[in-house]
């Protein structure tokens, strides 16, 4: 009998997880996830459940949209009861907020096109207690036109060894669609905050590489180099002449896209 396909959309604050993808003895997103599911498959009298996710992101690093596939022998028969009760079964710092129906030869991770992440820095005098998902860099101010000019020698498709911590994964090339620091001050009184978002678009990401170029990025600003030191790096497909990768909590894959890249960076640019 073939088996009915789903994909969920889901979100996740990484600070108690080991990552994303399952491992032994380790408290994952895929871990809490399939749990919750074959809860639900028991009492459906399913068989155990499998997600498959559309990537895997690295301990301590967040996700505001998330996406994986399963399959179940039989359709769902009210979707909406069905995730109510999935959420209940799953801990407070994961939550699946869409499920759907797909096409039996959808592939979360295949068929995904693109992923935007963000990385979030507050760049002030004193860290808020608010902010713990935001990396605290008081050394300098940062330049928001330096760091654009950095960040626009990576848009392309490149060979990104430079910037790759050590890993099984044979493929070093990526294409980067978009790359940009935004700067966004608020003020309040005599309380002003001052944050810069670094978000970067591409095909994939290699492991630790969204990490070590704000690394790398935050390094030129630091002993004020010129930018086109980021030439030189990525050139030199060396990860010793690369910076040290930027802390994991300041991380969050913002979105999974399987639709047209263009779009969405139009719409996020809107």
């Amino acid at each position: 009998m073939s088996k009915t396909r789903y994909i969920i959309y889901f979100e996740f604050l990484g600070a108690d997880f080991f990552g994303s993808q399952k491992q032994p003895d380790k408290r994952t997103v895929q871990g809490e996830i399939e749990k919750a599911l074959n809860v639900l498959a028991c009492t459906l009298k399913k068989d155990k459940v499998n997600i498959f996710l559309s990537g895997r992101t690295d301990a301590k690093v967040s996700s505001k949209y998330q996406t994986a596939h399963f399959d179940l022998d039989n359709k769902i028969e009210n979707i909406d009861n069905f995730l109510y009760k999935l959420n209940c079964i799953l801990p407070d710092d994961v939550k699946i907020f869409g499920l759907e129906e797909v096409e039996n030869s959808f592939h979360a991770q295949k068929d995904a096109k693109y992923k935007h992440y963000r990385y979030s820095i507050q760049n002030d005098h004193v860290a808020s207690v608010f902010l713990k998902n935001c990396l605290f860099y008081p050394y300098c101010r940062l330049d928001i036109n330096r760091m654009n000019k950095s960040l626009s020698f990576l848009i392309g498709h490149h060979d990104f060894s430079a910037f790759k911590s050590k890993s099984d994964n044979p493929y070093n090339d990526c294409i980067i669609y978009y790359a940009k620091a935004i700067e966004k001050v608020v003020k309040f009184e005599k309380k002003t905050q001052r944050f810069i978002f670094i978000d970067i678009i591409g095909n994939r990401f290699l492991y630790n590489m969204v990490r070590t170029i704000v690394g790398q990025i935050l390094m030129i600003e630091r002993n004020n180099l010129n930018p086109e030191v980021m030439v030189e790096i990525l050139n030199s497909k060396d990860r010793r002449n690369a910076a040290n990768t930027a802390s994991a909590e300041a991380l969050s894959l913002e979105y999974v896209g399987y639709d047209n890249v263009d779009d969405y960076i139009k719409k996020i640019n809107s």
